[in-house]
């Protein structure tokens, strides 16, 4: 009885590291896919799009909450945070904004390191703003905010993700109709 419980434990390690490593595995093809995918010219396109409407929305966000704070003289922690955090993004943003024109006149998507360290930095410190200045107005806001936003990316994540998947079986639905019509 002992060795059948033995070997019960071991074929049950054993499918549960091959499940881990179907599992890891199909997560590398899935990742090369994107990756692939993101280097389509209509998809760098529509990034493109997309950050020109993050980086215009960020900035008017952010004059509009640092707005009230220029004529206070005291400001608490919350308004402090909400401003410094602005008085960095608004400028990277300005700065994205421009990249971004230069993107769209060449009609693909920079590959640079230093941009894409200040598309994260810039996009964190507006967070940090609009969280900062809700906080400000009343804490319960603050982290309603910070909740939202945290879901409101995983709802992006997701619902870019299940397109992407639709479209690659699409693709290939369309290949093997053209490879069966031949």
């Amino acid at each position: 009885m002992a060795v059948d419980r033995e070997q019960q434990a071991a074929q049950s390690r054993q499918a549960a590291e091959e499940t881990r490593r179907r599992a890891v595995e199909q997560a590398r093809q899935q990742t090369a896919w994107i990756e692939q995918a993101s280097q389509q010219p209509e998809q760098q396109q529509e990034f493109i799009r997309q950050n020109n409407v993050i980086y215009g929305g960020l900035i008017a966000v952010g004059l509009v909450l640092v707005q009230p704070f220029l004529t206070v003289s005291g400001l608490d922690w919350s308004a402090k945070i909400c401003v410094i955090a602005f008085s960095v993004a608004i400028p990277l943003l300005a700065a994205l904004l421009m990249v971004n024109h230069q993107e769209t006149f060449r009609r693909r998507v920079t590959n640079s390191l230093a941009v894409r360290v200040t598309q994260s930095v810039a996009q964190l410190l507006a967070y940090v703003g609009v969280v900062a200045g809700f906080w400000h107005i009343m804490w319960p806001a603050g982290v309603a905010i910070m909740i939202s936003g945290f879901a409101a990316l995983m709802v992006h994540s997701a619902g870019y993700f299940r397109l992407e998947v639709a479209a690659k079986a699409e693709a290939a639905a369309a290949e093997s109709a053209d490879g069966a019509g031949k």
